[in-house]
């Protein structure tokens, strides 16, 4: 879609709502290179009318790792070489993840990671902790797209956000949305995820969705911008949300059965996006208070919490 009042580009990208056999069908598509080299053609036309190239990563929930992997390691970089081609693109915006940040093994308390930090490869692929190759696949998609960029001259920021929730234009959802209301939902499953990102990330770091979008546009706008971006409102725990769900919801009670198990009191780990701030960018959803209320309305109107 070509955005002629912002003149940038906003490449596809797989949809969210997308079937678990529709998702297979995308990814042997992207596996065979179909879906980049259709990407590439749109942009060898519309490039050559704008300025800014922004690449949104959808993640797919399929088992194979190296179906992960290798469709965003191939994939990315063919979508910058295509900007580079058009001639007229002076910067690329990557969305990445926090999961490029974050997935490392870190002992003890306190510890504070920014845009220096990165995703331990070497640990991810011999310890193989669940969905291990979703942060391997941002990891290298970052970094052999920062390699091309620095090659060719064309300008590359990347934004990594963390837990990503906000209504969007989409009657299915998965992963983000299902696992921030679990504690209001009662569904077993959905916790469990966001057990597990409490478990393999030292905490639950936050931030609405229509806080990324304006920080995608701060990256594609403010000349001075360079290098990553960590996207994140707030860092929170399980334990943390669980009480505050129970004072500010009390229409779904928090049962408490479901925070059995290992739950941490405080972050061990913080996502800081310092950064971002002292650049100049303002989040307008800072506090649980202003996320849940816009989530806790999706929720109902999606059918995953009664009206």
């Amino acid at each position: 879609m070509l955005s002629n009042q912002a003149q940038s580009l906003i490449l596809p990208s797989t949809q969210h709502d997308a079937s678990q056999t529709e998702r297979e069908v995308l990814v042997g598509e992207y596996l065979k290179n179909k879906v980049h080299r259709v990407i590439s053609m749109i942009l060898d036309k519309a490039g050559e009318m704008c300025g800014r190239g922004f690449i949104d990563q959808t993640s797919l929930l399929i088992l194979g790792q190296k179906q992960l992997i290798e469709p965003a390691f191939r994939g990315t970089p063919n979508v910058v070489k295509s900007c580079v081609k058009a001639g007229t693109v002076r910067r690329v915006v990557l969305t990445s993840s926090a999961a490029a940040v974050s997935s490392r093994p870190l002992d003890g308390d306190g510890h504070v990671l920014d845009e220096q930090s990165w995703s331990d490869v070497e640990w991810l692929t011999s310890e193989n902790p669940l969905v291990w190759g979703y942060s391997v696949s941002k990891v290298l998609v970052e970094k052999e797209a920062c390699k091309f960029a620095v090659e060719n001259g064309i300008s590359l920021v990347t934004v990594c956000p963390v837990l990503t929730v906000g209504k969007a234009p989409v009657s299915k959802v998965y992963t983000s949305i299902p696992a921030s209301l679990s504690l209001l939902s009662g569904n077993d499953a959905d916790l469990g995820m966001l057990k597990h990102a409490e478990k393999g990330g030292g905490g639950v770091p936050m931030v609405h969705v229509d806080d990324i979008c304006p920080a995608e546009m701060f990256a594609a706008e403010e000349e001075a911008a360079a290098g990553r971006y960590l996207c994140c409102s707030l860092n929170t725990t399980v334990a943390q949300l669980a009480c505050f769900l129970t004072d500010k919801y009390p229409r779904y009670p928090v049962k408490t059965t479901m925070l059995s198990g290992d739950l941490l009191e405080k972050p061990r780990v913080c996502l800081s996006s310092a950064k971002l701030i002292r650049e100049g960018f303002q989040y307008e959803y800072k506090t649980l208070g202003e996320i849940y209320d816009d989530v806790v309305e999706y929720g109902k109107v999606i059918g995953i919490l009664p009206n």
